[in-house]
């Protein structure tokens, strides 16, 4: 075992307890006290919440198919739910952290999340979808290495450094609840922090890293904030890109990542400057005031304060969707299996229907809402996965509320549950369009696809000539800018209650998100595991006996 492997799996060992039981793959296993703590981001004492004392929270190490198990005590004083966004959850939404998929954690009890990590690598990260949690804390990183025998296609780095970007408030997150339920929005965020803190500039602030002269870094990247993109860069350092969300990536060299919210990415960074400290710098983009967050990373036994003079971050879209166009797929290399990436065909599969959405907003009753084809998104007491677990999904909502096609009337909106059924192992194209002025950001839970294509004005589907089929990243975010669209493509073979939604915390919360039900033909459990006998029940499934198993 080289030298670097054996430091990944001592990682992934000392991360949490570790163990093997006999024909599985490795449990790690976590315990964690979520509790409010007061803390200053950018300076000013507030609420946060912590997980451990800590903020970010702890991180998650582990390899690809290990065991997950965290048990999580919620000591807030209102329910809690962590999504592990990024992480596939093959054949068990039960464990992804939503509420179309579990019931909230009570107050002053706990509940174990068991899930595995199974046939995935690369930086993802977790945080709170209840409330507005995410946008006071709770989040922190995932890292899952490849298995030993399995070739990733870059040296072993020196070291391997997290960094959460994110936009931040600096008001309560029941202050910004109060303020979307009563119709009004967030507004502008404070600022920008890095790992939960920005640099003062004043020479009295700590490095967040160090790093040794002429050796080369992992950084993993995170915008885990609410509203805006960020384009981050490091001071008087290239970036080479090899990860993407999952992917092994062509592994080109950047100056700045514009960085949207809920995605992630992997570099490499050689300390190959002068020996002194240097600015990570995170900026909005495509706002009119720019926040800028800064940290410290330094040389080992260097001497010399960082620049004051701050590298400038790109302007406009259209640089944008340019270095969104220059990711692609890295074909050869090998991801979380042994055969190369590159042998999935996935422009060569047939189309077997196209959902065109699009995301709007509009006043209700005086109150903002947002929406996808013209229904704006509300949870029930009984998470929809459960009611149709139990039998009584027509008790809960109704499937199919929305058709593949926008309405002609996109402000008209209506309020309920919004929830599409997708056949399951059928080849799905999305188009999602964006008609606003503002970014959008989108996340679908369960799977990894295809972003083949972004491009100003509206979807048609003469626009297919321009979409990439042959190595576009597969990946589970995709951003859309304003007036343009965007196209994903994938397969829907995990069966479950999926959440596609708006990464954007103040859309999500107010309806800009739907759920995608993948039933098992046969009721397998080929397809798709139990219920869990430890699996919190609520609503009107709490106490109704439990239906019969799945088959074997």
């Amino acid at each position: 075992m080289g030298h670097g492997k054996m430091f990944l799996f001592l990682i992934c060992l000392l991360a949490g307890t570790m163990s093997t039981v006999m024909g599985e793959d490795p449990y790690v296993f976590y315990t964690w006290n979520v509790t409010y703590g007061t803390l200053s981001p950018l300076g000013v004492p507030q609420q946060v919440i912590l997980i451990n004392g800590q903020f970010p929270g702890p991180q998650i190490n582990c390899s690809s198919n290990n065991n997950i198990v965290v048990n999580v005590f919620n000591k807030l004083d209102e329910p809690l739910l962590f999504t592990w966004s990024g992480v596939q959850h093959r054949k068990n939404s039960w464990m992804d952290g939503t509420l179309g998929a579990q019931c909230p954690i009570p107050p002053g009890t706990n509940f174990t999340y068991r899930f595995q990590i199974k046939d995935q690598i690369g930086t993802f990260f977790y945080y709170p979808t209840t409330s507005m949690h995410r946008a006071v804390g709770g989040y922190g990183i995932i890292r899952v290495f490849s298995r030993l025998l399995i070739p990733v296609p870059y040296p072993d780095p020196e070291d391997e450094f997290n960094v959460l970007i994110g936009d931040w408030y600096t008001k309560k997150h029941a202050t910004l609840l109060k303020l979307l339920d009563s119709g009004r929005s967030i507004g502008r965020p404070a600022g920008v922090i890095i790992n939960g803190k920005t640099a003062k500039g004043d020479g009295s602030d700590e490095p967040l890293f160090t790093m040794k002269p002429g050796k080369t870094y992992k950084y993993r990247i995170c915008n885990a904030g609410s509203k805006n993109s960020l384009n981050f860069r490091i001071q008087g350092h290239g970036m080479k890109l090899v990860e993407t969300e999952g992917s092994h990536v062509v592994q080109n060299i950047y100056n700045s990542l514009d960085v949207h919210v809920g995605q992630c990415f992997t570099v490499l960074v050689t300390a190959d400057q002068a020996p002194k400290d240097y600015y990570l710098v995170a900026s909005t983009r495509f706002t009119k005031t720019i926040l800028t967050g800064k940290g410290i990373v330094r040389y080992e036994n260097g001497k010399g304060s960082a620049s004051p003079e701050i590298p400038e971050a790109p302007v406009g879209i259209a640089w944008s969707i340019n270095q969104f166009r220059s990711f692609r797929w890295n074909l050869t290399a090998s991801a979380a299996r042994p055969n190369p990436q590159g042998s999935y065909k996935y422009g060569q599969i047939e189309i077997t229907r196209t959902i065109i959405l699009v995301g709007s907003s509009s006043k209700v009753q005086g109150k903002n809402r947002y929406a996808l084809n013209g229904v704006s998104h509300i949870d029930g007491d009984t998470p929809f996965k459960l009611a149709e677990y139990f039998g009584v999904a027509n008790k809960v909502f109704k499937y199919n509320i929305i058709s593949d096609e926008p309405p002609a009337n996109l402000d008209s909106l209506t309020i309920q549950p919004n929830v599409i059924n997708i056949t399951y192992r059928t080849f799905v194209e999305i188009i999602i369009e964006n008609h606003g002025k503002s970014m959008q950001s989108y996340n679908l839970d369960g799977y990894s696809f295809f972003a083949v294509a972004t491009e100003p004005g509206r979807w048609a589907p003469e626009k297919r000539k321009n979409y990439n089929l042959l190595d576009a990243v597969s990946r589970h975010t995709i951003q859309v800018f304003p007036n343009c669209w965007a196209a994903i493509m994938l397969t829907f073979d995990n069966c479950g209650m999926w959440n596609l939604r708006s990464e954007l915390a103040e859309n999500h919360y107010l309806g800009q998100q739907l759920y995608v039900s993948v039933l098992s033909p046969e009721r397998s459990l080929r397809d798709e595991y139990n219920l869990q006998n430890a699996t919190m029940l609520c609503g009107i499934v709490k106490d109704m006996p439990m239906p019969p198993p799945y088959n074997s």
